[in-house]
């Protein structure tokens, strides 16, 4: 099993959501996002009160495509938007990696950069989350 679940607001820098080219990128993102094509998952960019979010929810019996093609989206919009901040959470049956089959791990994006930490939430599933 693979689950993951996340959010980004996208912006062209921590000052200021669009420097210039963001509907550019936008429109690139938005064919990106478009070419996804997960049969249990979802991805989508999303507008909210003239934001941008891009939102990606998904539970899949195994590990597959799903993951490194969501881990690449999420290299290319900390690239192309070095403003953008969110979280992805996931966990994975068969995740080797910290935190190992009985946590969360949460990819954190902010100025530009991803960053991989353990969950202090949710982990260890359980007893926390399950028996």
């Amino acid at each position: 099993m693979y689950e993951f679940h996340g959010w980004f607001g996208i912006a062209e820098s921590p000052e200021e959501s669009d420097a210039g080219s963001l509907e550019s990128g936008i429109g690139d993102l938005r064919a990106k996002v478009a070419k996804t094509d997960w049969a249990t998952g979802e991805l989508s960019l999303q507008v909210h009160n003239g934001e941008y979010f891009l939102v990606a929810n998904g539970l899949v019996n195994r590990r597959r495509d799903e993951a490194e093609e969501l881990h690449a989206l999420l290299r290319y919009v900390a690239t192309r938007f070095p403003g953008s901040w969110g979280l992805l959470y996931e966990r994975s049956s068969d995740m080797e990696d910290p935190p190992g089959q009985g946590g969360f791990r949460v990819h954190v994006m902010a100025r530009g950069e991803l960053h991989v930490r353990l969950d202090p939430f949710l982990s260890p599933v359980s007893p926390v989350i399950e028996d």
